[in-house]
């Protein structure tokens, strides 16, 4: 039997503060002034005792230790009949009980105002800054390029949501991305205008209205998008980018916003962006190459009056450090990969691929052009697919919609969904697949290797992770993919063999403990609409372009084989890719070279080399192309595919955007 544990002294002393001190208010004064007296009267009698001059009478130095106690406990010092020192005594309480009261209003007061001040409460006085309203883990991605956009000068960031100002100063603290720009936090409901006045939205430079998490998000949008209008004044405001998560309140959100206005789409976004990587691993790290302050991004150039009257396949071999992609018309229509006939007219603005430390200057590279190393023939149609989408979450039934447009006579369409998911679509509720894609529903544990082994994964030209949204009560919603994409990268190890796969991610911390394989690929959901939005917000000219961009109508950004366009093991200078390109309608704005044991899918990345830049083309070699090939019809003859749709004149009918995946 073990003994019993011997008690401390100071087990004993906290035992006795819980049982006979913390009683009450009253207990507990009792005991301190208790222990004062113990304290403060011997000590006193110390000092009269050891003091030369003190009196030598026994009741003259008790006076002296009265006198001496009273002043440290600032009792009073009053001497002589007992009556009376009890009066100096009750005197010296009242005193202190009223210095007390005095003191602890003083400190409520000002403490009730400091946490006031540390709410945000207090109106910024700035002027030409951004506004961003709302909270979502979009804001990460859009603080951090509207700082790489200003490059570092500085600047002021202001944000407006309906949370704990300490509690978002620290989230931005704990994320980088933000150096060198002040951020500034407010709190306060972004349907009341009295709040988002804190953030002085008619002085900013651009106000970014952000999404949420929650059922009536969108909604919310719209509500913030009606309360900035009486404080943005007239049409020379600032302008304003917002995001709706799906197509119901879309159309609402653009009437807010107003002629001033873009409103993007986020989930429609999202599901193209899936289904772009699920046909072409890669491109979700080109996008955010290419959409990102860091890089080459999307210019519009004035055409030098020279220049008026060339065709644009000449206009596109006219420029070293910049990639031509399309026109902006003088009236403002956007032609993105026009017919290399296309002739610039006067007025026009070149949309070209450019990085911003490089001064892009007229040269000629039609010498630079090797005829010898292009490619003699580009490739057939692609055949039937065979794709595996794992899980379900509300934005599973567009990327269904989009593979169906797209697909080719034949292809199937296996959608496995966990036992416990009751979002998901059952067998009884699968669309029509009388069409080229046969659609099958199945239910299965996501998280088990039987349900992988079961559907043989590897017999897939594709597999699409999705988890469940963020709002569906699970803390950490990227868990569930994670767990999915570890089954699957132990199959592909087991096998020896790449397998394509695209997961879609919630959080953007989550893309670094993914176990991601050779092929592998994740789409932090909402970052390329965060990534439009701050470059919208920065050139709101370039929104009819992204728009043409990706909409099947004017050019998709596509990653094609280096063997259509050069032979493969040939040195060729980029400017032939560039001809060799134009040739089948495509404009090459850079490429990703074959990295076969590469870290991470950016590896190999390079957008608008120079045109001279020489290399030897390997058969793994990717072209990053802006492609005029029209994609097949969906039902009904619609290849409109609008993503993001960001302008209302372009709404001319609500059906689902198409588009055009395909690699």
């Amino acid at each position: 039997m073990t003994g019993r544990r011997r008690t401390s002294l100071w087990d004993r002393a906290r035992y006795l503060f819980d049982t006979r001190l913390a009683r009450s208010t009253g207990t507990l004064l009792g005991w301190l002034a208790l222990g004062c007296l113990v304290v403060v009267v011997p000590v006193s009698a110390l000092l009269v005792w050891m003091d030369p001059d003190a009196p030598r009478s026994l009741s003259g130095r008790l006076t002296a230790v009265w006198r001496t106690s009273a002043e440290t406990l600032r009792l009073g010092v009053a001497t002589g009949a007992p009556p009376r020192m009890l009066l100096s005594v009750l005197l010296g309480l009242i005193a202190l009980l009223c210095v007390s009261t005095l003191v602890g209003v003083i400190t409520t007061g000002l403490g009730d105002r400091l946490a006031e001040l540390r709410r945000g409460r207090s109106t910024v006085l700035e002027r030409g800054h951004a506004v961003v309203l709302g909270w979502s883990e979009q804001i990460f991605t859009v603080v951090a390029e509207l700082s790489a956009a200003r490059g570092g000068r500085g600047g002021v960031v202001a944000v407006l949501a309906d949370h704990d100002k300490a509690a978002m100063e620290e989230a931005f603290a704990a994320t980088p991305g933000a150096r060198g720009t002040r951020l500034v936090c407010r709190t306060g409901p972004l349907t009341d205008p009295a709040a988002l006045a804190l953030v002085a939205p008619g002085s900013a430079g651009s106000v970014l209205v952000l999404p949420a998490e929650d059922t009536d998000a969108d909604l919310q949008v719209v509500r913030t998008l009606l309360a900035l209008r009486p404080l943005l004044g007239g049409e020379t405001g600032p302008p304003v980018v917002a995001a709706v998560r799906g197509r119901r309140y879309l159309h609402a959100a653009r009437l807010a916003a107003g002629s001033r206005g873009v409103v993007l789409e986020t989930d429609l976004t999202t599901a193209r962006l899936l289904v772009q990587s699920a046909r072409r691993p890669g491109l979700s790290a080109v996008l955010r190459d290419l959409l990102d302050f860091a890089g080459a991004e999307f210019h519009l150039l004035a055409a030098a009056p020279e220049a008026v009257g060339l065709s644009f396949a000449e206009a596109a071999l006219r420029f070293e450090s910049a990639c031509v992609v399309g026109l902006l018309r003088a009236n403002g229509r956007p032609v993105l990969t026009p017919g290399p006939e296309t002739v610039l007219g006067a007025g026009d603005r070149l949309v070209v691929v450019a990085h911003d430390d490089t001064p892009v200057l007229p040269t000629d590279c039609r010498a630079l052009v090797d005829p010898a190393a292009m490619a003699p023939s580009a490739p057939g149609p692609a055949g039937p697919t065979r794709v595996l989408l794992l899980g379900w979450n509300r934005r599973a039934p567009l990327v269904v919609d989009l593979l169906r447009r797209t697909a080719r006579p034949g292809s199937v369409l296996d959608v496995v969904t966990d036992p416990d998911d009751v979002t998901a679509r059952t067998p009884a509720d699968a669309p029509d697949d009388s069409g080229p894609l046969g659609i099958a529903f199945h239910v299965g544990d996501l998280a088990g290797p039987e349900t992988l082994r079961t559907f043989d994964v590897l017999g897939y030209d594709s597999v699409i992770v999705l988890g469940p949204d963020a709002g569906a009560g699970l803390r950490r919603p990227d868990d569930r993919a994670l767990l999915t994409l570890l089954m699957l990268r132990s199959r592909e190890e087991e096998a020896g063999r790449a397998l394509p796969v695209v997961a879609e991610l919630c959080d953007h911390r989550s893309r670094t403990a993914a176990p991601l394989g050779r092929a592998f690929d994740a789409v932090v959901r909402g970052e390329l609409t965060a990534l439009l939005m701050a470059q919208i917000s920065q050139n709101p000219a370039l929104a009819p372009v992204f728009e043409e961009l990706f909409a099947t109508r004017g050019g998709a950004l596509r990653l094609r084989p280096v063997g259509r366009y050069v032979r493969p093991g040939r040195e060729a200078t980029f400017a032939t890719v560039v001809a060799a390109a134009l040739r089948r309608g495509d404009y090459a704005i850079g490429y990703r070279a074959h990295v076969p044991y590469a870290a991470c899918r950016d590896d190999g990345i390079r957008l608008c080399p120079g045109k001279s830049e020489r290399r030897l083309w390997a058969a793994g070699d990717e072209i990053v192309v802006v492609s005029a090939t029209p994609a097949p019809p969906g039902p009904g003859g619609d290849t409109r595919g609008g993503v993001p749709r960001t302008r209302r004149e372009t709404e001319g009918s609500d059906a689902p955007a198409g588009g055009s995946p395909e690699g």
